[in-house]
């Protein structure tokens, strides 16, 4: 399994629209990734509301892991994105 620890850039962390924009990604790929704050059960990232339970705060890390390398860092960069800009 792959994993990689990204921190969240979005401003107010991985709410509605980050965990949304997260989540239809997630959903797109071949493989299942997961999402988690480190020393916690990761939930799957094809769900925004999973997502939203982390309580993600900007700046927090969180790790991400599935076992597609390249999935795993499709969804890594969204979560270092700030998916608030406009």
């Amino acid at each position: 399994m792959h994993t990689v620890t990204v921190t969240v850039g979005s401003a107010v962390g991985l709410h509605a629209r980050p965990a949304q924009l997260i989540a239809e990604a997630a959903a797109d790929l071949d493989s299942e990734v997961l999402i988690g704050v480190p020393g916690d059960e990761a939930v799957e990232a094809s769900s925004a509301l999973l997502i939203m339970t982390l309580g993600a705060g900007n700046g927090d890390q969180v790790e991400v892991s599935g076992e597609s390398e390249a999935d795993v860092a499709k969804i890594a960069a969204l979560v270092e994105q700030d998916l608030d800009a406009e």
